[in-house]
């Protein structure tokens, strides 16, 4: 069973954008996978709450602009 993880900033992402790449993720293991793929794979989108992530020695926190409405 192909099994993906995406983590991403909390409220980065709608959930149309998570539904969208839940299908395409999908798709892509399929490609590679065979069609047999497509029932068993899982992809699951974590969302990371602000100053969970770390870049460069830097607490990250999402921009305002980049907030999912």
């Amino acid at each position: 069973m192909p099994f993906v993880n995406i983590k991403t900033p909390e409220a980065a992402l709608s959930a149309e954008q998570k539904a969208e790449i839940g299908r395409r993720v999908t798709a892509l293991m399929v490609e590679y996978f065979s069609e047999a793929a497509r029932p068993h794979t899982m992809v699951l989108i974590e969302e990371v709450k602000d100053g969970g992530y770390y870049r460069a020695d830097e607490t990250f926190v999402i921009p305002g602009p980049w907030r999912a409405g």
